[in-house]
């Protein structure tokens, strides 16, 4: 018997498209990145090095993005833009943790007690610059919210690499402090891993003070350390490692929540009025001045005399013209509502 002519050869069975990383962006971002393929000349992809550990998910590497460096100027900002966008919706999947964050720290500041936010790097220094901006805008004492880097002050201007390795350095740092049961110490760290913040997060939770861990990857040795956390895993970064990107627009994103959020509550602002701010500059001085009128519905020559009278003090100044007092007694009364001018109004009895 003859043997049969043989068949048509089968198709090979494809592939299965792989599994998308959980971090994939929306929208946008979401297919491959526009511009020239890659060639040959790219840099690798995201294949990792074999027996090479494991990187936190802020230094993984996209391989759709391996020709940007090729991509003309215009899609290159479009590529990073749409990667912005999705920064803000990853902040928003946390608010139900910043919020416990913020009634946790407003209840200890109320308290006396003090914010201190610690990292290193573009993470130290969003810390430092929150701080730096609560006294001229909420009126806080210079040592009431803190920003520590490693390195110290130099390190704000020029990068000192090796600090965010030293535990060392943040032990003493956080140490020098003398902290309390009513202060908060925030570290914040792209990775949740720098040795420099988790020390400093350990030693700050053994004094005895609140502490909180933000990292922009999951399960870090940071939020482990903490007893909150906030976690903005926003994914590889368009530079591969450069976490000043999206880990850095999420890690601001959170602080102007948390400071923001805890003055309001501690009667930092009247309505959206921030009328615990300083008069120290031109702008400032036209600023409190808007912010008594908008408030009072004075005039500008009742503003100006009731700013005069109470040294510049926005808040005072309002009571004066909303209760009709004087200042000694517009003091006295915010003296008596821990600085809440809303509830001086209220401690008022009628009028008549």
């Amino acid at each position: 018997m003859e043997n049969a002519p043989p068949g048509p050869t089968p198709a090979p069975t494809p592939e299965p498209a792989p599994t998308p990383a959980p971090w994939a962006p929306v929208g946008p971002a979401a297919g491959p990145a526009t511009g020239p393929p890659a060639g040959p000349t790219d840099p690798p992809g995201a294949a990792p090095t074999p027996g090479a550990a494991p990187g936190p998910v802020t230094e993984a590497v996209r391989p759709e993005w391996a020709g940007i460096d090729r991509m003309a100027t215009l899609d290159l900002l479009r590529l990073m833009n749409a990667e912005d966008r999705t920064v803000a919706v990853t902040v928003a999947g946390q608010l139900p943790a910043i919020a416990a964050v913020v009634d946790a720290v407003a209840a200890r500041m109320g308290r006396g007690g003090r914010l201190v936010y610690v990292g290193a790097g573009t993470a130290g220094r969003l810390g430092v610059l929150d701080a730096s901006e609560c006294p001229p805008t909420f009126g806080t004492a210079p040592d009431q919210v803190v920003g520590l880097i490693a390195g110290g002050r130099s390190a704000l201007v020029s990068a000192v690499e090796g600090a965010e390795d030293r535990a060392d350095l943040a032990v003493a740092d956080v140490s020098a402090l003398a902290l309390t049961p009513a202060d908060t110490v925030v570290g914040v760290s792209a990775s949740g891993r720098t040795p420099y913040t988790v020390a400093a997060v350990r030693q700050a939770r053994a004094a005895g003070a609140l502490t909180v861990g933000l990292a922009c990857t999951r399960g870090s040795a940071l939020v482990a350390a903490a007893e909150l956390g906030v976690e903005t895993e926003v994914g590889p970064e368009v530079v591969a490692g450069s976490t000043r990107l999206k880990a850095g627009t999420a890690q601001k994103l959170v602080l102007n929540l948390l400071s923001t959020a805890v003055m309001v509550r501690l009667g930092k602002t009247y309505g959206n009025l921030m009328v615990d701010v300083r008069m120290g500059n031109e702008k400032l001085r036209g600023r409190a001045h808007r912010i008594v009128a908008q408030a009072t519905g004075a005039d500008e020559a009742t503003v100006r005399a009731a700013l005069s009278a109470t040294g510049g003090r926005a808040k005072d100044a309002a009571l004066v013209i909303l209760a009709g007092v004087d200042a000694p007694t517009a003091a006295r009364l915010l003296a008596a509502s821990d600085g809440r001018l809303r509830e001086a109004l209220e401690s008022l009895p009628p009028k008549a």
